[in-house]
């Protein structure tokens, strides 16, 4: 299963009248990253910064003069999404403007059964909250030290981080054991079933590609990650 985590920054809140000015995406693969993402900077064609937004992500008018515009990478845009899911905290935000920036090129809209939101996702699994990205990096251990401001491609690495452990944890999905004796399954309910011991290991599924990212991934979440105490 293929999905896009993204974010995207933008001029002001009004779909219609502002515009998207930068996107970063990273490609899962059966809930890994690839290590494919995609990180634009766009000019947002006449239309100027809002000063609140400007605050929230210091990405100011004169940064974007010498960017391309929307139409000029859209087609970029829409191939790198082709046939995954699109996954965004708060994601009616993000799919509102990309859709509105589609329509202005001539692009067919976001099907909506392909959109997963991750703060509703959260809302489920934690209905006292908070579920802000912030709350939810300390929630789960994860070092967003360096987040001073919002920027899509910095907020697109947090929420994989997050996305993951929200569905189980990386030991989850690398099918890892938590003792030599017994196998393990871990369930979205948080429930773990001992399915007792195997008479011999399953032959290793992991291309050298994929071990890699796992370890830049187990090096960028710190000493809290799961896999340092479980080796």
């Amino acid at each position: 299963m293929r999905e896009i985590i993204f974010d995207t920054e933008t001029t002001g809140l009004d779909n219609q009248a502002d515009r998207i000015i930068e996107i970063g995406c990273i490609e899962l693969e059966n809930q890994f990253p690839t290590g494919r993402t995609l990180h634009l900077y766009i000019n947002a064609d006449g239309r100027k910064v809002h000063p609140d937004a400007l605050a929230v992500h210091g990405i100011s008018d004169e940064f974007l003069a010498d960017k391309p515009v929307f139409s000029a990478v859209a087609d970029e845009i829409a191939a790198f999404f082709a046939g995954a899911r699109y996954v965004a905290h708060n994601a009616n935000f993000d799919i509102g403007f990309l859709n509105a920036e589609y329509k202005r090129v001539g692009l067919p809209p976001v099907d909506p059964e392909l959109v997963v939101d991750t703060l509703a996702l959260a809302r489920r699994r934690h209905p006292m909250g908070p579920n802000s990205l912030d709350a939810l990096c300390r929630r789960y251990g994860i070092d967003n030290g360096h987040r001073t401001k919002h920027g899509a491609l910095l907020d697109a690495e947090l929420l994989t981080d997050v996305y993951i452990e929200m569905q189980g944890g990386r030991q989850a999905a690398l099918g890892l054991s938590v003792e030599d004796s017994t196998v393990v399954e871990t369930r979205s309910t948080d429930e773990v079933v001992e399915i007792g011991q195997r008479p011999a290991p399953l032959p290793d599924r992991l291309s050298v590609g994929e071990r890699e990212a796992h370890a830049v991934l187990v090096e960028r979440i710190g000493a809290s990650a799961l896999w340092r105490k479980h080796g």
